[in-house]
């Protein structure tokens, strides 16, 4: 296969102003003035074999969009072994007016460099443009140990399982700083009704113990692998505020497909320290409300595979029940007397009756009006010569290197039925 790997990478201004969109709140963000770990994961990827085209998606305030994208090309450039193309402000302006050539510009919000739905729909519209098989996600705070990282990375991708089913999408797993697939996330009493974590590990110990493709409850982000017949068919939900990952899953399991999980794909994943904690659960508090509504709210349209949280256990099931208001609220009042960012858990815990719950209400059904254009944008735009020759004239690329087909064709696959 030839696959695109797509880093997104997140920039912000010197002084970043809180108050942000939803949307446009990161879990992190490097800072204008600093190297941040792009360039870190940029050297790790030289060793990996058969390594092909990789595309830079800058996200950034509109006030230093240009200033990051030439940052960030200035850390492409110290990699000139490397296939880079850095999509920032310009290139996005480029893909957003074909797109509304081909009378396509009402979905320009849902395909751009602004939330981390939209900026993975823009990597898929990217490849999609230029005409690769499959889409490989990383993330700019990883490294890379493996040179047969990217052969791992198509195991099994397109193939059939024994029953006649197809693998297009899958994840593989990280390794934390102490050598660990398991979450770090404390057993404390003030995470009593919050066990994301401790759900999480259940999970995987079961996974890692099981053939090597199994189907998976979780994804990896970061560690994201899709074959086109996915990603043609399903875009990633440009409203969820963080998540959209796992939520991919969901989606395609609501559209008839799965993800699939590779116990022997693996990465590091070392990404900074948080700025605050009350921050980022503000971020899941929108997330899982949102969530849920968007659960709900599926049940009610007839083309669509019901899935129930019963299905999803140990995770992310009880996150999708409706005990997720109550476990919210008394988690971000417990963290507000336990952990050292209290002013930011008690407006946490005003969200998970506020805004949070109308901002879930008010854009549940979306997903599912811009998943009905999906598949319409993506034949329209698929290997379009005009807008491929637009992003690809100043980058002068050589030729994207094939991963040897021989590589996953006579593998026997290990595989969960």
């Amino acid at each position: 296969m030839n696959p695109l790997i797509v880093i997104p990478t997140y920039v912000s201004a010197r002084r970043r102003k809180e108050g942000a969109s939803v949307v446009a709140t990161y879990d992190h963000t490097t800072s204008i003035s600093q190297e941040g770990e792009l360039g870190r994961c940029l050297a790790s990827l030289q060793k990996v074999i058969g390594l092909g085209h990789i595309a830079i998606l800058v996200a950034s305030e509109p006030s230093i969009e240009n200033q990051a994208a030439d940052k960030v090309r200035r850390t492409a450039e110290a990699f000139p072994n490397l296939q880079i193309t850095v999509v920032g402000a310009p290139e996005m302006a480029l893909i957003q007016q074909r797109m509304e050539q081909l009378g396509l510009s009402r979905a320009q919000k849902e395909v751009g460099l602004t939330g981390y739905g939209a900026i993975r729909n823009a990597g898929l519209v990217l490849a999609n443009v230029l005409g690769f098989d499959a889409v490989v996600f990383l993330d700019d705070d990883e490294v890379i140990d493996d040179e047969n990282f990217l052969r791992n990375a198509v195991y099994g991708l397109g193939k059939l399982t024994r029953r006649g089913v197809p693998i297009l999408a899958k994840t593989g797993f990280y390794l934390n700083s102490q050598d660990s697939y398991l979450s770090l996330s404390q057993d404390k009493w003030y995470n009593h009704f919050w066990q994301q974590g401790k759900a999480f590990n259940a999970w995987i110990s079961r996974a890692m113990k099981g053939p090597r493709l199994s189907r998976s409850n979780h994804v990896c982000g970061g560690c994201l692998a899709l074959h086109k017949e996915a990603f043609k068919r399903i875009a990633f939900d440009p409203w969820i505020p963080r998540g959209e990952d796992l939520d991919y899953m969901l989606n395609l399991r609501m559209y008839g497909s799965d993800i699939w999980f590779d116990n022997q794909w693996w990465l590091r994943h070392l990404p900074p320290e948080t700025a605050s904690e009350g921050v980022r659960f503000r971020q899941d508090i929108y997330r899982w409300l949102y969530e849920y509504r968007k659960m709900e709210y599926s049940r009610t349209q007839i083309d669509l595979m019901q899935i129930k949280p019963s299905s999803l256990e140990p995770y992310p099931g009880p996150f999708l029940e409706s005990s997720i208001r109550k476990r919210i609220r008394i988690t971000a009042f417990l963290r507000s007397l336990g952990r050292p960012d209290k002013k930011a858990y008690r407006q946490a815990a005003k969200a998970a009756t506020g805004e949070a719950t109308t901002y879930a209400e008010r854009n549940c059904a979306k997903y599912f009006e811009f998943q009905f254009m999906w598949s319409e944008l993506m034949a329209r735009m698929e290997n379009d010569q005009i807008l491929r020759t637009a992003l690809w004239k100043s980058a002068h690329p050589e030729p994207v290197q094939n991963i040897d087909p021989g590589a996953t064709s006579e593998i026997r696959l290990n595989i969960a039925e």
